[in-house]
């Protein structure tokens, strides 16, 4: 019989990062320079993002997969910026800050600069975000004893250098653009729905959006907001298929059905797996054909109705489940 494969791609994120700490942020571009004080950073527990938030202010935050380098140090060129960090951090600004370089290239490079309450909490959050990012050279010029005094370097490295997640499944992607709505918060902490709506806005109309949200028995006006709690991955996964259906997917459950039912039963899902989804270059030594009891457990594992569970049987939303959860062998 098939074995399931489990895939874990996740990766440790150290434990000062999810417990957050509260830091001075700031920005410098050519005509802009911007402060926010007492802003509290965290990671999220799978490692796809920074994110923060002040009070008054509304949340913002970057994934780290676009995150280039976190460097030591960093201090502002504008005489009245330098002038106010120093007054309230003192002499040793450089050494309690950190700079965060990221893009979704090498050229465009955004630069957010953080000041830490002080220089052993500055090089924990170093050693964390480098661990956790793709900045594998800084760990190749590193001496024991740096390593040592720079935890957060190589803690933020380990979880930002997580190549399995470009294998993920699509149901994780989309969990990881859920989680990402649920920081874009206002400055009460709630969803603005204009935010949810400019995530589906291409090829679709606002209203369409706005009208399925309301289906949903969510906040559906332009300038609403939602209550994270509110807004459940069960939601967002109804949302999205609302707005993006796959027509391939209800095509191909046709195809196997001959539109003659609302469900596949056991032989028509186990004829599926051999033939459609497994790989036939798969060895069937090392990679047997799928059975009965396989079949059973995928259906047990997707299938969200309980009457075509018990019947082994499944049905299109079972299907797609399991086609968006599923690994490359299931």
């Amino acid at each position: 019989m098939t074995k399931k494969f489990e895939f874990d791609w996740h990766i440790s994120v150290p434990e000062p990062l999810l417990t957050g700490c509260v830091f001075d942020r700031w920005t410098e571009e050519k005509d802009n320079v911007e402060l926010e004080q007492r802003a509290m950073f965290k990671g999220d527990e799978y490692g796809f993002f920074i994110y923060w938030k002040s009070e008054g202010k509304e949340g913002d935050v970057i994934e780290l997969c676009q995150v280039s380098d976190i460097r030591a140090g960093g201090i502002p060129k504008d005489l009245k910026l330098l002038n106010t960090l120093t007054t309230k951090h003192g002499q040793d600004l450089e050494d309690k800050s950190l700079t965060i370089c990221s893009g979704t290239d090498y050229i465009n490079i955004n630069y957010q600069h953080i000041v830490c309450p002080n220089v052993e909490t500055a090089k924990v959050w170093l050693d964390g975000l480098r661990k956790i990012t793709h900045n594998v050279k800084a760990n190749n010029f590193l001496s024991h004893d740096m390593f040592e005094k720079t935890i957060w370097q190589q803690s933020l490295r380990s979880i930002t250098h997580n190549n399995k997640i470009v294998n993920v499944c699509p149901r994780t992607v989309l969990m990881k653009h859920w989680m990402r709505l649920g920081f874009l918060v206002d400055q009460k902490g709630k969803i603005p729905v204009k935010v949810i709506a400019r995530t589906f806005a291409s090829g679709k109309t606002e209203k369409l959006i706005y009208q399925i949200l309301s289906e949903l028995d969510l906040p559906s006006g332009k300038n609403d907001t939602i209550e994270p709690e509110a807004f459940t991955f069960d939601k967002f996964y109804a949302l999205y298929h609302k707005i993006c259906p796959r027509n391939d997917i209800e095509e191909l459950f046709r195809s196997i059905t001959q539109g003659k039912a609302d469900y596949m039963n056991l032989d028509q899902f186990i004829n599926f797996l051999n033939e459609k989804q497994r790989d036939p270059r798969l060895n069937e030594i090392l990679y047997p054909l799928y059975d009965e009891k396989r079949a059973k457990e995928i259906i047990d594992t997707y299938e969200q109705d309980e009457a075509s569970k018990t019947a082994n049987r499944l049905t299109k939303d079972g299907l797609i489940r399991q086609i968006f959860q599923a690994s490359v062998i299931n």
